[in-house]
């Protein structure tokens, strides 16, 4: 893993909690990228399964979506040859650096946090200390692979600025261990909004199952879906404000495809919405055969996949776990007796 061409390459971190199915805009919006990424960084991903224990889940529920997001990630295109993936509970350090950062945070700065502030009040029956100190943990995922990225939205720009700051007191506190991670932010992806309501963002959590396309949606599912979606009585094919429907099914045509919203416009001139309809679903069936015929595959051959998970989860404890000895030496903490 560690040979001259991907150290010389900057380290994106990224976890992603094992929640369900990417929806058509979460392949869209980022996860389409991914794969460009890892030819031009040193890509580490894993299935934030420890960060997902904050919210109550059915624990078999917990252990197949854990298992489902490790094999979307490898259909949508990350190579294991090329990119670390991994679950993050079967890499022990992750656990241990997390309550070593807990310890490096102040009560006043995890207080302050927005999200904690919104998971409570979204589930007031479950304010656990782990929602409170997660991140604490999400740092220490972060500084264990001396991450130079970190990607971002704008929900957890707090938290990298919070792991930027623990770092910055650990290494004036203790010695220089940690770098100090930066934003990444990509060029931003396709905004795909919901197929029944044009003007909300596509939602895997969307009560109506005719608004949004799962990345593992059979292709006669996905024709049908855009066979209803909403656009207007206008009948003509172009991108305009007024017209939220159409111009979605413009964007994500211009997503995959890479015609302009001009080249659409002069491709669908007189011609009515259902054969613009048709065309873009289609084109989203094609786009997302491979990526469920992978995962099928995947899914079907769980001894593979087990051997990926378990290949993963020692080269990232090998890697993790040289920060983390130095960290606990810093601290005065005794090495392992072996």
């Amino acid at each position: 893993m560690e040979n001259k061409e991907t150290t010389d390459k900057k380290i994106i971190l990224s976890g992603i909690q094992p929640t369900g199915v990417f929806t058509l805009g979460n392949y869209l919006g980022a996860v389409k990228n991914w794969q460009t990424m890892q030819e031009n960084y040193n890509c580490y991903y894993f299935i934030a399964d420890l960060h997902s224990l904050t919210v109550h889940i059915d624990p078999t529920k917990r252990k197949q979506q854990t298992l489902q997001a490790f094999a979307l990630l490898l259909a949508c295109g990350i190579d294991p040859e090329k990119s670390l993936i991994f679950v993050q509970s079967h890499v022990r350090s992750h656990a241990e650096m997390g309550w070593l950062m807990s310890c490096c945070s102040q009560f006043g700065e995890l207080s302050r946090m927005t999200q904690f502030k919104d998971k409570s009040s979204k589930h007031p029956e479950n304010i656990n200390a782990g929602l409170f100190t997660y991140p604490a943990l999400m740092a220490g995922d972060i500084l264990l692979y001396q991450a130079d990225y970190v990607p971002v939205g704008a929900d957890q720009t707090q938290h990298l600025e919070f792991t930027r700051d623990i770092a910055t007191r650990f290494n004036h506190n203790y010695g220089e261990i940690f770098k100090l991670p930066e934003g990444y932010f990509p060029k931003a992806g396709a905004r795909v909004m919901s197929l029944q309501e044009p003007t909300s963002k596509m939602s895997k959590s969307d009560t109506n199952p005719k608004a949004t396309i799962s990345i593992l949606d059979e292709e006669n599912v996905i024709l049908k879906k855009f066979k209803s979606a909403v656009t207007d009585s206008e009948a003509v094919v172009c991108y305009r404000e007024d017209k939220p429907g159409v111009s979605n099914l413009m964007t994500i045509y211009s997503a995959i495809t890479g015609k302009s919203m001009a080249e659409i416009e002069t491709e669908f001139a007189g011609k009515g919405y259902g054969d613009f309809k048709a065309v873009v679903g289609q084109t989203v069936a094609d786009e997302l055969k491979p990526v469920r015929e992978k995962y099928k595959e995947l899914m079907g051959d769980r001894k593979h996949l087990e051997e990926l998970m378990r290949d993963g989860a020692q080269k990232a404890e090998y890697i993790a776990r040289k920060t983390l000895s130095k960290a606990k030496k810093k601290l005065g903490l005794l090495p392992e007796i072996r």
